[in-house]
């Protein structure tokens, strides 16, 4: 695959005087899905968080080298943090639903971007409720508080609210980590079908869950990617001892 949607290279992230990303070099192509996995602390959740610049809401961080999306250095001086956000969904590890309707959570992004055309909030809504495989849950309760609905259904609502912008990329931080079997089975199912329209970056603890919907695997320690390859090599046949100990259970 030639056409790369995200390409990092030589990356280096400080909090203050703690290094935190050491390093990186890493690439995700279009419409894959890519995982991170490694112990706590080690970094995925601060390189998921470099590529919408959500770093930047911290205080202290000082981040080195070059990400591009699309071939644009996200980076660079004159970038507009806003629209980048836009093209890059996030969905995080507890299901954050805003405190109004079903159908005001998926339409709010929507009216935020200036779209006030009834009908066409009315199909995206609809449209996007499906894409998140929640319509037919709701399709008679949109005036439902999303507060009522399961855990599970709460974290597709997310997915769908994330989706009625239209990014091209959706990252996702331990999506399934609150939820049971279950509604986990879904967001797994869920994301296999997203990855037809979109490029997916998954931070995930459950190796299995990474082994069943990725096609790339990264695996860090201690703030470096140790190994980045398609995820059936790297739990088959990883080439760093490390990795083969994180993914046999040896440590982690």
């Amino acid at each position: 695959m030639s056409n790369v949607k995200i390409e990092v290279k030589d990356l280096n992230l400080y909090y203050g005087n703690f290094h935190a990303l050491k390093n990186i070099n890493f690439k995700a192509y279009p419409n894959t899905v890519s995982a991170f996995i490694g112990p706590s602390g080690c970094g995925k959740s601060t390189l998921l968080r470099v590529f919408n610049r959500m770093n930047d809401l911290i205080d202290g961080v000082k981040v080195f080298g070059k990400t591009h999306i699309d071939g644009e250095n996200i980076y660079k001086k004159n970038i507009d943090v806003d629209e980048l956000r836009k093209r890059i969904g996030m969905v995080f590890q507890k299901p954050n639903p805003f405190p109004k309707s079903i159908f005001e959570n998926v339409a709010y992004g929507l009216r935020v971007n200036g779209i006030s055309d009834k009908h066409y909030i009315t199909e995206q809504v609809e449209k996007t409720l499906k894409d998140a495989a929640l319509w037919d849950e709701v399709k008679d309760n949109l005036k439902k508080s999303a507060l009522e609905l399961s855990g599970g259904q709460q974290q597709r609502l997310c997915i769908a609210r994330t989706l009625a912008i239209k990014p091209s990329i959706i990252l996702m931080d331990e999506p399934a980590s609150a939820l049971d079997p279950i509604s986990t089975a879904k967001i797994e199912d869920l994301i296999y079908e997203l990855k037809k329209d979109y490029t997916i970056v998954i931070v995930t603890h459950n190796m299995q869950q990474a082994g069943r919907v990725s096609d790339y695997t990264a695996f860090f320690y201690l703030g470096e990617l140790v190994e980045w390859n398609e995820t059936k090599v790297i739990f088959t046949s990883p080439t760093d001892v490390k990795t083969q100990n994180y993914v046999t259970g040896r440590f982690g």
